[in-house]
């Protein structure tokens, strides 16, 4: 079996779905076909000793839609998509601004029984059909076009209801626009107002509709954000930056301090530490040393290094992470299936039900019963679009799902999301993901006999991790910022990968790291090792400071 992820154009309600669906399976060799109206795309699993990509577009073309052809590593994220989310949004609104201003003289037009202050020249029908005649034919244009759509392939839509509910109102009011006399004294009224008004908010149901996509795309937008777009390729001795796409398995790339990796690969020279917060959650950075692992979207925050690259482009770590959540944008809850098989009736039977209005006032109405049957079936016709029912579930799938992926919390389809009212325990199985993501000072201990205080060993620490960027350090700048201390000067500075830091002070040399960095350089911190242990033991990241070969304190 082979999987096809691509978009769907020309959908526009609930019903489009289920079109666009029987058209995929009526295919032979297509096993599974799911369309989400949010994301407009389409995910099909078919056999291709059975059928091939040409024909599931030649029956979705039949249906009255276009399965578009699906770009490798094109997601909703795509810039192209992004492009052409964004130009709908324009139209969109533009539409909608031209819709209300005139709408609205055309609404106060059609009040002024009850507003006597309306002027009467808004009272004109002439000057009424001037003003609702471009919304009618301009503004609702997509709606018009869609019904032609729909007579074309034998369906109905959204567009069908608001197509032929406004034409009704419209034409009826030019009617009585044109021949007054042939209208009973209480059937010439004009119902420019319904036309106007249903066109224009249903425009303004249409932008904000376009808006909710392009902004439940956004989370998978930052998430391929997060790896550069460049990469700096080590070629025959010979750093070049290629386009991170280009750079293939076995490539030996180069980190320099503060750039994030852009491909999955293995330390193959140098060391450093690496701040793997966007995919573990753990808020101190992981040492990096020959042969670690590193992974596509990480920032490096110390050293430089080279790696080799392992894995690229879809099979990348982060790649892997957008596709999760794609899919998951992409799924269907329970609910939602059942909302799309309501949807996919609804058209038909309001339009049924409308016709059984108009029959139902027209026979059994008080005078001028054609009217009242008229104003009845055009009222069920704008009121019923299914709009909502088959946006509301996918739109909000979208965004639990990607506000999710921000804050690192991947689920994997829209059932898991569904059963979450049942779950009663939550299982953590490390400690950063329970963290604010900040480091902060929490206890300075000083040796027993030492010379100096906790002041005098925070000054000290900071004043070492000026010219630091590790998070440690930062928390130890902070505190000592905190409590106003003075920092002495320090001189040469330098970092030592996986340990901490060596930097000349007036008094001597500074140590300031972990039990590794004194073990290497002979300083004895032995007497600090009970509290240490402590201090380990209640999840805390211990530091020692010595000075001149001599431990201080942690």
């Amino acid at each position: 079996m082979e999987d096809l992820v691509a978009p769907v154009r020309g959908m526009h309600c609930a019903a489009c779905v289920g079109k666009v669906e029987r058209a995929l399976t009526s295919v032979p060799g297509v096993d599974r076909a799911s369309v989400n109206l949010a994301t407009e795309r389409a995910s099909v699993s078919f056999d291709p000793a059975l059928t091939s990509v040409d024909a599931l577009r030649t029956a979705v073309a039949a249906a009255g839609y276009e399965l578009a052809e699906a770009r490798p590593g094109a997601g909703p994220s795509d810039d192209a998509e992004q492009a052409a989310r964004e130009a709908d949004q324009r139209r969109q609104r533009t539409r909608l601004v031209v819709g209300a201003l005139l709408s609205a003289p055309v609404l106060l037009g059609g009040m002024a029984h009850l507003l006597p202050w309306v002027p009467a020249v808004l009272q004109d029908p002439w000057v009424l059909l001037v003003l609702t005649t471009p919304v009618q034919f301009w503004v609702g244009w997509q709606f018009h076009r869609g019904f032609l759509h729909d007579l074309r392939y034998r369906n109905a839509s959204m567009s069908t209801l608001v197509s032929v509910g406004t034409n009704a109102a419209y034409f009826f009011s030019v009617a009585v626009t044109l021949w007054p006399h042939a209208f009973p004294q209480h059937g010439a009224m004009r119902y420019y107002d319904v036309s106007a008004v249903v066109i224009t908010l249903v425009v303004l149901g249409r932008w904000l509709e376009a808006r909710a996509r392009g902004r439940t795309s956004e989370a998978i937008r930052r998430l391929v954000s997060l790896a550069p777009r460049t990469a700096r390729v080590v070629r025959d001795g010979v750093e070049v930056d290629v386009p991170t796409a280009d750079v293939q398995v076995g490539d030996f790339v180069r980190i320099r301090p503060g750039e994030r990796v852009p491909v999955d690969g293995v330390v193959s020279e140098g060391a450093s530490t690496i701040d793997e917060s966007m995919l573990t959650g753990e808020s101190v950075p992981v040492d990096k040393r020959l042969d670690s692992k590193v992974f596509a979207g990480t920032v490096n925050r110390t050293g430089s290094f080279i790696f080799r690259a392992a894995r690229v482009g879809s099979e990348t770590t982060l790649a892997r992470i957008v596709k999760l959540v794609a899919d998951a944008q992409g799924s269907r809850a329970p609910i939602q299936r059942l909302a799309d098989r309501v949807a996919a009736i609804f058209v038909p039977i309001v339009l049924a039900i409308a016709g059984l209005t108009f029959l139902g006032w027209w026979i059994f109405g008080p005078a001028p019963s054609a009217l009242y049957a008229l104003t009845s079936a055009v009222a069920v016709l704008v009121i019923a679009c299914p709009c909502a029912m088959g946006l509301a579930t996918p739109t909000a799938i979208m965004v639990a799902t990607g506000r999710g992926a921000e804050l690192g919390i991947l689920v994997k389809n829209a059932r898991a999301l569904e059963l979450l009212d049942r779950v009663n325990t939550v299982v953590f199985d490390k400690t950063g993901t329970l963290t604010i993501g900040r480091l902060v000072v929490t206890d300075v201990i000083a040796a027993d006999g030492g010379e100096i205080g906790d002041g005098e060993i925070l000054a000290l620490a900071a004043a070492a991790e000026q010219g630091s960027e590790h998070p440690l350090g930062e928390a130890i700048v902070a505190r000592a910022k905190e409590r106003g201390l003075a920092l002495p000067p320090i001189g040469e500075f330098t970092t030592v990968p996986g340990q901490g830091i060596d930097a000349m002070a007036t008094d001597g040399r500074v140590l300031l790291g972990n039990r590794a960095l004194m073990d290497a350089r002979g300083v004895d911190v032995e007497a600090l090792a009970p509290r240490a242990r402590r201090l380990a033991a209640d999840g805390k990241t211990v530091v020692y400071l010595a000075l001149g070969g001599r431990a201080l304190g942690v």
